[in-house]
Parts: structure tokens; sequence; C-alpha cells
């Protein structure tokens, strides 16, 4: 991972970002094959503590707010410095971001406001910089995932809003939405979120943060492979 990053002190500037995460127990779903039951929400956690870790470590970010219901999430975010807002509108992701960025902007009116997915812990925070520089010189701009079909970041610069439409091929929606698609280079570490055994394996290359190294992935993903006898 990149050297440690100054976090954003000042409170008149700088970017909120909101990562919504469903309640672990339900988290990460298509890892279950991949890595067995018991590592799964366990996994989930530890990428969503690694992407809040390293967004509040940039430069440009000033706050993180976190959308769930998840009470062990919840409390591990907080610890981290991240906000922590209920899922109140409880109707999906979409209405989550959206209901982020109002609680983002209730307490700083008209600041910038970007969706960062939840599970990318290989996320370098001089990279996230690069695509924030970027989008403070658009109304809204996006980043697609590493397989060019998802979406794994979404901004909202002042005066304008949010409106995710995540969810299966969403980077055709954001573009058809007006957001301006991120082309950037050497973005790997925001485009590599982790939905499969082999995103995490892709991932562990990049070089994944403290948490998600900490449980071991790669003996999750061994664990996964183990008939099921030898579990």
């Amino acid at each position: 991972m990149e050297g440690e990053i100054a976090t954003n002190t000042d409170p008149t500037d700088g970017w909120s970002l909101i990562v919504p995460l469903k309640p672990l127990a339900h988290a990460k779903s298509r890892l279950e094959r991949a890595t067995g039951g018991p590592w799964r929400p366990r996994l989930a956690l530890a990428f969503a503590q690694d992407t809040v870790a390293a967004a509040l470590a940039c430069r440009a970010v000033h706050d993180v707010v976190v959308v769930t219901d998840d009470p062990v999430a919840a409390a591990a975010l907080a610890e981290l410095g991240a906000r922590v807002v209920p899922d109140a509108p409880a109707a999906g992701l979409n209405p989550a971001l959206a209901h982020g960025a109002r609680a983002a902007r209730a307490r700083r009116a008209g600041c910038p406001v970007a969706a960062l997915n939840a599970d990318l812990p290989a996320l370098r925070p001089g990279e996230l910089d690069r695509v924030l520089e970027f989008s403070s010189g658009f109304p809204r701009t996006f980043l697609t995932d590493a397989a060019g079909i998802g979406t794994t970041f979404l901004s909202a610069r002042r005066g304008s809003e949010l409106r995710p439409v995540f969810g299966g091929p969403s980077r055709l929606r954001h573009l058809a939405s007006g957001a301006r698609e991120v082309t950037l280079a050497g973005l790997d570490s925001v485009r590599r979120d982790v939905d499969t055994g082999e995103d995490l394996r892709v991932a562990l290359e990049l070089g994944v943060g403290p948490h998600t190294a900490a449980l071991d992935a790669a003996a999750a993903l061994d664990a996964g492979a183990a008939p099921a006898g030898d579990r």
C-alpha cells in the first residue's frame, strides 16, 4: 500500500464520500462458494474497513459517510473515523446512496459528494485523490470497474445531484445520465471491487489493506477450494 496521506482537516472544503454497506449476513454473497461460508461476512467487513481507511487518508476527502444498518460494521467503521447513518430508505443501493448524499449535505450545504463501493480492499489513497481531482472539473463523473461493466465511483460537484444508477451494467446507465467517465490510467485499485474469488486473487496481487491482510484472505480462498469433507 502507498504511504499514509494526511487527512483533510479543513471543515469548509473537501469531498464527502458515501459508502454503502449491506448487513454483513447478506454482503458479498457471490464469495460464498469461493471462500466458504464463515469467511464471507468477515471479508465483507474487512473490505469495508480498508476502503474507509484509505478514503479517509485522501487529501481531498473531508469525511466519509457510511450507510448501513449493520451494528457490528457501524461500530467498526465509526472507530476508523467514518460517520455512520442508518439506511432509512431501506429500498436498495441507489436510494441508500442518495440518502447518504443528503445526510452529508445536511451538515455541509452544497458540498461535493461521491459514492464509493465498500469492496475495494486494495484501494490506494493516491489513486483516489487523482480521481477526485479529475472529478472536480465536471458536474458529475464516474469510474467503471475493472470489468468495464459496472461502476465503483460516482461524483457530484457542488450544485449537482448524485443521481446514482448502480447495479449490473451501470457504466452505460451513468454515461446515459450525462456523467463524465474518468478515463485516467493507473487507477487499478479504485476499479478493483471484489465480488468473486478471482476478483479477490487480483486484489491480493495488487496489495490489500491491513484489515483484509490480517484475515489471510488467501487462506479463505484455499478453504473455499478444499473439498467439503476437508473444511
